[in-house]
């Protein structure tokens, strides 16, 4: 009997798609059958993203995993019907596309681009940057793209921080965790970036009282999850000179509405939740393996622990 695999994400996914997982599946030396419709009790997989539309997991009896297109769980891992292993999207494509995003933003940061991009209004300033062992940047969250990130930042002789809820070890990174590693990993930092995971316990990290530990003139970069900003704290903090700058990839509503404030405030960037996207060609690949796995006998992959959330 042949595995069904339901491919449940945006219609102009499924060209794109369908020939990468036929080919790997077929690579992997499976019997398979792969499309965007069956029967729900004959589903074995379900290759899922959230705008596919698939909310419902109860008629799947046969199901053995749901595998995410997508790093950020959080609209499902709370899915009662869902009772099966979900895995997470972790592809060396997607992560390396955060990792440049950021290290492009920090450098941007760190050498002053932005005076001179903009024009010094006929001033010529010789602004000197200090050495990047001499900036200290933290990064909130040390998951496979929070990791990656500080790792590269660490490469480039950055003062790397990172703060995860639980300990962590990485080499050249200075690792903290909990309420206490917090407070020490926002006092050193000149420049902040985002990679948490979206749930209740995240939501809000960087408020009001957050942001005060910050060094003034600290800068920001978000390309986590718009929630993790207190967006009426953020504003606050930008108009005071507290936070000198704030770049952000990720809303809480997206696309970002026209009249929101930080798409005129001078002290923000707004970019269109760009900083990395799954690519399909790896992604396909990370799909297939789990499939493998799954029915091997083996563990799934990048599986997502559901009482936390991610």
């Amino acid at each position: 009997m042949p595995v069904n695999v339901l491919f449940s994400a945006r219609a102009a996914l499924w060209p794109v798609y369908e020939p990468l997982l036929t080919r790997y599946l077929t690579e992997a030396g499976l019997d398979f059958s792969l499309g965007i419709e069956f029967a729900p009790g004959e589903v074995d997989y379900v290759v899922y993203a959230p705008n596919g539309g698939l909310r419902d997991f109860t008629p799947y009896t046969r199901l053995k995993a749901v595998l995410s297109l997508w790093a950020g769980i959080e609209s499902i891992a709370d899915n009662e019907t869902l009772t099966v292993p979900l895995a997470r999207m972790v592809d060396h494509g997607l992560t390396q596309g955060m990792t440049e995003w950021v290290v492009g933003h920090v450098l941007r940061y760190h050498l002053g681009m932005d005076a001179h991009i903009h024009g010094l209004n006929g001033e010529w300033r010789q602004d000197v940057p200090p050495l990047a062992s001499e900036r200290s940047v933290t990064v909130l969250g040390l998951g496979a793209l929070g990791e990656a990130s500080a790792r590269a930042l660490a490469a480039l002789n950055f003062n790397v921080a990172g703060w995860s809820r639980s300990p962590k070890g990485i080499t050249g990174v200075t690792c903290l965790h909990g309420a206490d590693g917090l407070v020490r990993a926002l006092s050193n930092a000149d420049i902040v970036v985002l990679l948490l995971p979206d749930t209740s316990a995240t939501e809000n990290t960087l408020n009001a009282e957050t942001l005060a530990l910050l060094p003034k003139g600290a800068r920001i970069i978000n390309p986590g999850r718009g929630p993790l900003i207190d967006d009426d704290a953020l504003l606050t903090a930008l108009n005071a000179g507290q936070i000198d700058h704030a770049t952000l990839d990720v809303f809480r509503t997206e696309p970002l509405p026209a009249d929101h404030p930080y798409w005129t405030h001078p002290n923000v960037t707004v970019t269109p939740h760009i900083a990395s996207e799954t690519r399909p060609a790896t992604a396909a690949q990370v799909i297939c393996e789990n499939i493998r796995r799954g029915e091997a006998g083996e563990p799934f992959l990048h599986l997502v622990d559901r009482d936390l959330g991610y």
